[in-house]
Formats: structure tokens, C-alpha cells, sequence
């Protein structure tokens, strides 16, 4: 008997809410059918009505990067991913979504989704320029010679590749500059930490440092100041005072010292040198 009673109040309010939702729909004005009722409720129907179609988006887009409004593009361009893989403009949405990122100093971020464009798009005519953001990605990261240094080393290997791969696109030469630029760079960490050593009078570690980058960097601008210090250490009178005198510019050499051409890689270090040297 209890258990009549419990199926009785399931089946009761089931059965109140079927006569109210009946007396509903037969007391709609006009043609009040249940069909009519129900129109009126789109259930997502004018969804797509209300989306912006694919080249919609793309020219917003554009409209933002254009202006320098990146974060307001990228959205846009995500959409267009998102809501239209295989659209046309989907291979724009790609590229412009990192070049977004680049462009507000993500690097990182920038430099997966290039990488990503790279390897779904190998023969796509905008790989060169692709390979040269990933450099410049790297390039980028790197900010001053006594901090970590693997910006400026990922940039030389970026830049190898590129020129490797396309000696002769029209982005060679700035990488060129730029590989350039990063050398040099990694070459005054080498010899920061060796005025470092000798700061904290270990002479020996010094030394070795300074004949490995005598050695393996002879055309570097801070050679002159390597041997120097190199030959006070072996004559046993290092520096004691003035070690700043023996730094080289801590930040990224400016790469468009290698900019020309013609110039050689030892023209070009001696003239940075001695626009240093003027400051």
C-alpha cells in the first residue's frame, strides 16, 4: 500500500505538469498550436544568422592589426580558427594569430604558433618569413649579457636554419645582421664571466675563459680587451680596481652594424667597437 502511494505522488505532479503545459498551448491567441508555441523558441536556430561569417572576421581583423589593436585581432583571428578550420582565411587566421602574439611581446606563445604553421604548411611561400619570426622570437628573449643568455644562442640557431634552408629569401640579409648581432652578444657573456672570475679572483677560470674566446671568436669586438686581460693575468698583476672599464656593453649589439652587405665581420665589429668606445 505504501508503495501505491509513493507511485500515486510521482505520478500526480507528472500528470499536472502534462494539463498545464496542454492548457498553455490551447489558450495561445491566433493559430495557437503547439507547433506555433514552439517556434517561437529557436533552440539555436538563428545562431548562425547571428555569426559572423568567415571573411567578416578577417577583414575585423585585419581592420585591428592594421591600427596595432593586436589583442582585439587575435580574437578574431582565434574565431576564424576555431569556427572556420578549413575556411580560406583560416591560413591567415594562422599566421596573423602569431604574428599577434609577437607583437605584444609573447614570444613564446608567438614562436609555438609559428612553429606550428611551419609544420602544417611546409611548402606554403610564407615559410621564410615564418622561420625568420621564429628567429626574431628568439632574438627577442634576449635582454642583457649577465642574464640568461639562451635567447641570443636559440637566435643564431634560427637564423642558421633560415639561411640554410632559403640562402636567398628576401629576409637573408637581416638575418644575416641579426645572427651577427646575437654572436657577438654570446661572445661579451663569455667575456663577462671572465671579468667575473677575475672580480672574484679566480684567475685561473678566468684565463681559460678568455683563451676560449681568443680561440673560438678571433673576429669578436671585445678581443682587443680579451688579450689585455689575458696578458695581465699570466703576468701575474690582475686588475683590482676599475673592473668596469673592462666590460663590454651589457644589451644586445645593435645589428644594423652588419647590415651592409659588403661589410665584413670584422669591419663591422671594430667599427662597433669603436662606437662604443665614443659613447
Amino acid at each position: 500500500m505504501r508503495n501505491m502511494a509513493s507511485d500515486r505522488r510521482q505520478i500526480l505532479p507528472r500528470a499536472a505538469c502534462y494539463f498545464l503545459l496542454a492548457s498553455t498551448c490551447l489558450s495561445l491567441s491566433g493559430c495557437g498550436t503547439i507547433k506555433e508555441m514552439f517556434s517561437s523558441f529557436s533552440f539555436g536556430a538563428n545562431q548562425e544568422e547571428n555569426t559572423e561569417s568567415s571573411e567578416t572576421l578577417a577583414t575585423k581583423a585585419m581592420n585591428d592589426y592594421t591600427v596595432g589593436n593586436y589583442s582585439d585581432a587575435l580574437r578574431s583571428f582565434q574565431e576564424i580558427i576555431e569556427r572556420y578550420p578549413f575556411s580560406p582565411e583560416a591560413l591567415l587566421a594562422e599566421l596573423k594569430a602569431a604574428d599577434c602574439q609577437y607583437y605584444t611581446g609573447k614570444y613564446d606563445e608567438a614562436k609555438e604558433l609559428y612553429k606550428t604553421f611551419q609544420e602544417q604548411h611546409p611548402t606554403n611561400e610564407a615559410v621564410p618569413y615564418v622561420m625568420f619570426q621564429i628567429g626574431m622570437c628568439d632574438f627577442s628573449r634576449a635582454d642583457r649579457i649577465d642574464r640568461d643568455p639562451s635567447g641570443a644562442k636559440d637566435a643564431v640557431q634560427s637564423f642558421d636554419r633560415l639561411l640554410r634552408i632559403h640562402p636567398d629569401s628576401p629576409y637573408t640579409r637581416e638575418a644575416k645582421a641579426r645572427r651577427h648581432a646575437a654572436q657577438e652578444f654570446l661572445v661579451n657573456h663569455e667575456y663577462f664571466v671572465a671579468v667575473f672570475y677575475v672580480r672574484s679572483n679566480k684567475y685561473d677560470q678566468a684565463k681559460h675563459r678568455l683563451k676560449y674566446i681568443i680561440a673560438m671568436y678571433p673576429d669578436a669586438s671585445v678581443l682587443p680587451k680579451a688579450k689585455e686581460l689575458l696578458a695581465k693575468l699570466e703576468a701575474g698583476k690582475p686588475p683590482k680596481w676599475g673592473l668596469e672599464k673592462w666590460l663590454p656593453n651589457l644589451h644586445m649589439p645593435d645589428w644594423k652594424w652588419w647590415k651592409d652587405k659588403g661589410d665584413t665581420v670584422e669591419d663591422t665589429a671594430k667599427e662597433a667597437e669603436m662606437s662604443r668606445n665614443e659613447q
